[in-house]
């Protein structure tokens, strides 16, 4: 059997304190490492790009953020940190947020950010790159966007806020810049003891392909956190490309309205 790269080698980062990496693939078998298990990469198709073999053979991902103390005790935002699982609950990723303090705590869920997601070996695959944007919908220039890159510094696609005066919508583009799904979500975005869904939809938007939903948490998490958990709904055939442009979609849908600042403030809910 071939030997597994160990973390931070050949340029790869290591993950973040807090994220144990497995060395080899884990499953469910009696007997194995304690944690949670990570999902064994399939083959990876042709043309598809390194570490993106983990997302073709499925159609959900459940996104957990993790409970950061110093964000619950003293209101002193962090960065953000997330586990990525499949419908098994088997991690595919970790999500980390990059961002300097003066950043996160002064533009609060506005700020500019880079996200990195690493999967089980320690390689960066994905890279998430959001530029300062305004965030009032009044306001029809300067609007929410984000790059996906894959492997970092390839862009993949990208998400466009698409400006409307009552629902939150948004383009999906390929690494093009084409238009090809678009994702709509409701007038009043409150998580209030139930789900809240972003549909995505055909360019005409006649049929819905898939959701991002931002899942109720309880009521603890809900009042006293920002920690959020979400699922992506999505064909399982759809372009792998653009499965990991759904996974961005939903980290800027959490950063815009799920979000809150230094200041423990959630976003306003009617949009």
């Amino acid at each position: 059997m071939d030997k597994q790269r160990p973390p931070g080698h050949a340029g790869y980062p290591a993950p973040p304190a807090g994220f144990p990496v497995q060395h080899q693939p884990m499953t469910n078998q009696p007997g194995g490492p304690a944690g949670v298990p990570w999902m064994t990469a399939p083959p990876p198709p042709l043309d598809c790009p390194p570490g993106l073999e983990y997302l073709t053979q499925i159609d959900q991902i459940l996104i957990h953020q993790q409970v950061e103390l110093l964000e619950v005790l003293i209101g002193f935002e962090t960065n953000n940190k997330y586990e990525i699982k499949n419908s098994f609950g088997q991690r595919i990723y970790v999500a980390v947020e990059d961002t300097d303090c003066c950043t996160r705590n002064c533009c609060g869920s506005d700020r500019p950010s880079t996200i990195k997601i690493i999967d089980n070996m320690g390689r960066e695959v994905i890279t998430l790159e959001r530029p300062l944007r305004c965030s009032s919908c009044c306001c029809p220039c300067c609007l929410q966007e984000l790059e996906i890159q894959a492997p970092p510094g390839v862009p993949v696609g990208y998400i466009v806020q698409t400006w409307h005066p009552c629902l939150p919508k948004f383009t999906v583009q390929n690494e093009k810049g084409e238009d090809v799904l678009k994702i709509s979500g409701p007038c009043v975005v409150c998580s209030c003891c139930g789900d809240v869904d972003f549909e995505i939809k055909s360019l005409d938007e006649e049929t819905v392909v898939g959701k991002i939903s931002k899942h109720w948490s309880g009521v603890m998490k809900e009042v006293f956190t920002d920690v959020d958990n979400f699922g992506i709904q999505f064909p399982i055939d759809l372009d792998v490309k653009m499965k990991a442009v759904m996974l961005g979609a939903c980290f800027l849908i959490d950063f815009m309205f799920f979000e809150s600042g230094g200041d423990r403030e959630q976003k306003p809910g009617v949009w």
